[in-house]
């Protein structure tokens, strides 16, 4: 009887440094590198123990005496948007979403820069140079995918403005949320929280049971709109839970 043999991964743990999420706190990270024919097949046991994909990295939080990071995912079947969500996807109603390979472009790096400087202007990504996010898009060794969300064609923009554009994964039980950027002068649109909903439709369609949302931290402003997609799930020490409030 032979027995398969895996290159299993190793992983290596950051130094502390300030937590973006919480004041007063320190993050660490545990991550192991995404590479070769077996990445995907890792990146999707990781994306189901809690980890993201960053480039060609997986990581998931490792701080001392803190769980505030917990990772959410909505079970595609089960939800329902509310009236606030619904009025959302009826505000941009007007927007057509399509799926292209990953691949960056100068209309994409013109979004994203414009959205970090509105946005985050000094969150980790400020200084991201066209190659840098090139190499966010481009470089994976996984499944990853690019949603655009355009307006209709017109004189000035013969494929339809660009809206929004959220990199995402396929894994073999849902999609991940990888990164979203958008328009942040059209606030009124929510586009953010549309585009998750429009990828949950997506993920309906395609029969696949899960929209990674990533984490969730109780008590940070920044986070707080994971918690409106409910039911969801959440990863907890007994493995994932549905939370329906």
């Amino acid at each position: 009887m032979s027995i398969e043999r895996r290159n299993f991964p190793q992983f290596f743990i950051t130094a502390a440094t300030p937590c973006p999420y919480l004041k007063g706190k320190q993050e660490r990270k545990v991550f192991t590198h995404l590479v070769g024919p077996e990445a995907a097949h890792l990146n999707d046991m990781l994306s189901q123990g809690g980890f993201r994909r960053s480039q060609n990295i997986a990581y998931r939080p490792a701080c001392e005496a803190c769980t505030a990071c917990v990772s959410v995912r909505v079970p595609v079947n089960a939800f329902r948007p509310n009236r606030g969500l619904r009025k959302t996807l009826k505000r941009n109603g007007d927007l057509t979403g399509r799926l292209i390979r990953a691949k960056a472009t100068s209309e994409h790096y013109s979004l994203f820069r414009h959205y970090i400087d509105q946005r985050h202007s000094d969150g980790g990504m400020a200084d991201m140079s066209v190659l840098d996010f090139a190499a966010m898009v481009d470089e994976s060794f996984v499944d990853t995918r690019i949603a655009e969300y355009r307006r209709a064609p017109d004189a000035d923009h013969d494929k339809g403005e660009l809206m929004g554009a959220a990199l995402v994964d396929f894994l073999d039980d849902g999609i991940s949320m990888i990164y979203s950027f958008y328009e942040t002068d059209a606030e009124s649109r929510s586009l953010g929280t549309f585009m998750i909903l429009d990828m949950i439709e997506k993920a309906r369609a395609l029969d696949l049971p899960y929209v990674y949302l990533g984490y969730w931290i109780d008590g940070s402003d920044k986070m707080a709109y994971k918690a409106r997609f409910l039911p969801q799930e959440r990863l907890t020490r007994e493995g994932w839970q549905l939370f329906t409030a």
